[in-house]
């Protein structure tokens, strides 16, 4: 995994719980890393299974919502960081619909050791479209939050609805709307 995901989960954990949680959660993760990363790195999921997991049990909030949260800081960051993945869209549900054959390979390009999850599409309208997600990595729930924020980005209201397809969560069903 890259170190730029690891870096900014960092940030936003110093930034909403303070820096002494963010020593709390690396000292209980017993990392291979030590907790040292830079952003073009990469370093083993495990590492980042054991913060999210640590900063979880700490703050008694839910793994999904971490995720959640820290989706809306990554959304941030890469927009800011890479305008022109965003540039070529004027509509949520047609970025979202590029992911797989757009957004991926860009983000390849800047990150070329990235393993991202893949979205195959199986239904697409206008106002409606179905994704299948598949990861080891099993975190549908920071692909919802970036797909919640996609919304928010081009100011326009829809809902994104998440079916596990399997206990681990290692395949899920993206249900997109636009309202």
């Amino acid at each position: 995994m890259k170190g730029f995901i690891f870096t900014e989960f960092l940030d936003l954990v110093e930034e909403k719980f303070g820096l002494e949680m963010v020593d709390k959660i690396i000292t209980q993760s017993n990392l291979d890393s030590g907790g040292v990363y830079t952003s073009i790195g990469t370093y083993d999921f495990s590492e980042m299974l054991g913060l999210v997991s640590n900063l979880s049990k700490n703050t008694d909030i839910a793994i999904d919502d971490l995720l959640i949260v820290y989706s809306q800081h990554l959304f941030k960051v890469l927009v800011r960081l890479h305008p022109n993945l965003i540039d070529h869209y004027d509509d949520p549900m047609e970025f979202l619909a590029s992911i797989e054959n757009h957004i991926h390979i860009e983000v390849q390009k800047i990150y070329p050791e990235a393993q991202l999850p893949t979205f195959e599409m199986v239904e697409r309208h206008d106002k409606h479209m179905t994704m299948i997600y598949k990861s080891d990595r099993a975190l549908y729930m920071l692909g919802k939050g970036l797909m919640d924020e996609t919304f928010k980005l081009f100011n326009v209201k829809g809902s994104v609805h998440v079916e596990k397809l399997n206990d681990a969560g290692t395949e899920v069903k993206f249900v997109i709307e636009r309202h």
